[in-house]
């Protein structure tokens, strides 16, 4: 019942400075200026490729607030759309799971495996700016098993359209729960990293379960470089991947949040059709 990673919620220190650099380096064009009482936050929404952003200030105490306390900066929930809010939020009811509804905005209540989470309905948007869209986000937990396990039921996917997930180089494994392969590379990954392993893992180690990254796409993963470099602004290439197919934004460039490039329909490559990428079978992740 989900159709697109809809939307990225990330806390940061100044909203203006956040449009600014999220303009330089996507593209994105500022679509709002709100504020959210459940959340308790100021919020200013820009939009790069069809997906929104969030960024967000506390306006008092709330989890926004917490957040900034704890971690200063960064990623903080996501965001997916389906075709029908009402029947989803009905199969919510149905199932336990308190929600608050909010201008149209269903969040979650409460925040299990660790990612804070608002359902939306599907609307059409036309690409803004330099990217796609989001089309991933990534976070580690203690059970890569029973998180997939728990959104399965939750939000009525189906795993049998699941992608297993796994990388030596960056020390975990886990699933991708695609949404609806091959038409659309959205989803989330839930992995579980191996100790002592890697960034990812020290991630995990500090902050328990918890949203580590997103994943974007761009027709132009050079002319990507190009911006950040001419910003200066700290980026990396995906190991063992060929030049303009993918790279990693740090997180001292984007306010605390890790950010995956790859190119149009490379994600493919490791998301069980590598025949849609272009690539060959069994590149790695």
């Amino acid at each position: 019942m989900l159709s697109y990673v809809d939307r990225i919620q990330m806390v940061v220190p100044d909203r203006t400075e956040a449009v600014a650099r999220w303009k330089a380096v996507l593209g994105a064009e500022q679509v709002g200026e709100d504020g959210s009482r459940h959340l308790n936050a100021h919020r200013t929404t820009v939009q790069a490729g069809r997906t929104l952003f969030e960024f967000l200030e506390a306006a008092g105490p709330g989890p926004i607030q917490e957040f900034r306390e704890q971690w200063g900066q960064g990623l903080y929930g996501a965001g997916f759309s389906t075709p029908d809010l009402g029947a989803l939020a009905k199969r919510l009811q149905d199932n336990g799971c308190a929600t608050v509804d909010e201008k149209g905005h269903l969040y979650l209540a409460e925040t299990r495996f660790g990612m804070p989470t608002v359902l939306v309905q599907d609307e059409p948007r036309e690409y803004v700016g330099h990217i796609r869209c989001v089309y991933e986000v990534t976070y580690p937990v203690a059970d890569w098993k029973a998180a997939p396990a728990y959104y399965t039921d939750l939000f009525g996917l189906e795993a049998d359209k699941y992608c297993p997930i796994g990388s030596r180089l960056y020390g975990y494994k886990g699933t991708l729960t695609l949404f609806d392969p091959p038409n659309r590379l959205d989803r989330v990954e839930v992995v579980s990293t191996y100790e002592g392993s890697g960034a990812m893992d020290r991630f995990y180690r500090k902050r328990g379960d918890s949203l580590y990254m997103c994943y974007i796409e761009t027709d132009d993963v050079f002319a990507m470089q190009s911006r950040l470099e001419a910003n200066n602004l700290r980026y990396a290439p995906g190991e063992g991947r060929p030049d303009g197919t993918n790279i990693f934004i740090h997180p001292q460039a984007l306010f605390g949040m890790l950010m995956g490039v790859s190119k149009t329909m490379y994600g493919w490559a490791w998301s069980g059709h590598p025949e849609l990428a272009g690539a060959p079978a069994g590149t790695g992740h």
